[in-house]
């Protein structure tokens, strides 16, 4: 069913927050066996108000706060850079869990991305990535790992173990003479790779949100994030060496836009376990855009499917899963919601709505589900863009939504309150603990708690 924020929250406590995803999670906690069989108990209990006033917990967790923005880095180079955002976890060497951070950064924030020529793409851009060595539970390593890039938000991870991380942009920063809007590629393990940044152009110039890599195939699905129409499209990648490895993605290959007979928007489509079959996909014209966004080239006469701000993407259960944060008719979308988890099956190549928040208009809601990412004890964990709460989500195997965690960080004020976004979450390899970001300002969490509890019933 769908259900409206206010519903959820009403639902908050014990209970959870009430959202059934019908149809394609069993499949997820199934193929885990951490998950159980059984099916889980709906999350891990009420949230317990954070006496710091920082992020409110269910009983049995704690959290600790690894980095934030405008401290120095722990290896030198100047301060934690602002706006952090998506995220990537890898398993390092002596159980240490490196993590590859984006900075969303534009011209004016306080503190900006800043690295030697090496490793920097375009001296007038101030985003780029960071990356920590995370060790007992404390950061042994952080470093700027990219530079120069501008408004990096989400990416993923590759199956040979790098980040590509993503510019939401097709603008250049103010007197750069570089193109932007890319993918660019960032080795968690070896700094040294990461000198010379290079785009990945056959991958497409537009405003990137994250990716998905089929670990089979090599192919590579893409989101953009256009809130402004014509909106964004989803995209396929099939690359000249696919799997090949850290830089091979390089070689190029052929981008392809995802189009469903008949379905103009997205938005049109509100009932969960709708399925649409015989995916098309048609090949963009000019990926580089050099004249005209890929967005706005031509697809023939049958035209092709958009959605407003497509966001997250991940890749699980054989499908490729991604989110469109929000649609509003008054901004463009034929219909409303407050945000849908779709899942594309390369092999049954079909395409699925998982999950719709109902839009209640007297919430003014402008943002709901941003990045997402699957949980070692099986369903999606959600990471909330909204107005107001933020909260990370979680997932029982039959489907019911449950709250992880809520921001509590105020940065607006005791009369009008307002949280930064969640982003980036991601376990380390033995599932121990779960790390996010808070957007702004830029603070970067590692929870802990009795996670396999909540497969355990």
């Amino acid at each position: 069913m769908d259900v409206t924020r206010r519903e959820m929250l009403s639902r908050s406590g014990s209970l959870g927050l009430g959202i059934v995803v019908t149809g394609t999670l069993g499949a997820l906690f199934a193929a885990n066996p951490a998950a159980g069989s059984s099916g889980p108990e709906v999350g891990y209990g009420p949230l317990v108000p954070d006496r710091r006033g920082i992020l409110d917990l269910p009983r049995g967790f704690r959290y600790r706060i690894l980095s934030r923005e405008g401290d120095p880095l722990r290896s030198g180079g100047g301060n934690v850079p602002s706006r952090f955002d998506g995220m990537g976890s890898f398993a390092g060497p002596a159980r240490a869990t490196l993590l590859v951070r984006n900075h969303e950064c534009r011209v004016g924030v306080p503190h900006p991305v800043r690295a030697a020529t090496t490793h920097t793409y375009d001296p007038m851009g101030p985003g780029g990535t960071s990356t920590l060595r995370v060790r007992a539970g404390s950061i042994t390593q952080e470093y700027v790992s990219l530079a120069g890039t501008y408004v990096n938000c989400a990416g993923g991870i590759t199956p040979w173990g790098t980040w590509l991380t993503c510019e939401e942009t097709e603008d250049p920063p103010p007197g750069s003479t570089m193109s932007h809007g890319w993918i660019f590629e960032v080795d968690p393990f070896d700094q040294a790779r990461n000198a010379g940044p290079t785009p990945l152009t056959a991958m497409g110039r537009f405003q990137h949100e994250a990716v998905a890599i089929d670990p089979r195939t090599g192919v590579v699905y893409e989101t953009e994030d256009a809130f402004i129409q014509p909106f964004g499209l989803f995209y396929r990648f099939l690359p000249e060496r696919p799997l090949g490895g850290h830089g091979s993605l390089r070689a190029g290959g052929t981008l392809e836009a995802m189009r469903v007979r008949d379905l103009p928007d997205l938005s049109l489509v509100q009932e969960p376990g709708t399925t649409f079959t015989d995916i098309e996909w048609v090949r963009v014209p000019d990926p580089a855009a050099t004249t005209t966004s890929t967005r706005l080239q031509d697809y023939g006469p049958a035209g092709i499917t958009r959605g407003q701000k497509l966001e997250g993407a991940y890749w699980g259960d054989g499908s490729a899963y991604f989110v469109s944060s929000y649609a509003r008719d008054n901004e463009g979308s034929s219909a409303n919601h407050d945000g849908q988890v779709w899942r594309y099956d390369p092999r049954a190549n079909t395409l699925e709505l998982v999950v719709v928040f109902g839009y209640d208009p007297a919430e003014q809601v402008t943002e709901g589900p941003d990045n997402i990412a699957l949980s070692p004890y099986g369903g999606l964990m959600v990471c909330e863009d909204l107005g107001g709460d933020n909260y990370v989500l979680g997932t029982t195997a039959a489907g019911e939504t449950f709250p992880i965690a809520r921001n509590r960080l105020n940065i607006g004020s005791d009369a009008e309150p307002e949280y930064g976004e969640f982003a980036g979450a991601a376990f380390s390899a033995d599932g121990r603990t779960l790390y996010f970001n808070v957007y702004n300002p830029g603070t970067t969490f590692a929870v802990t708690g009795p996670w396999a509890r909540q497969g355990d019933s």
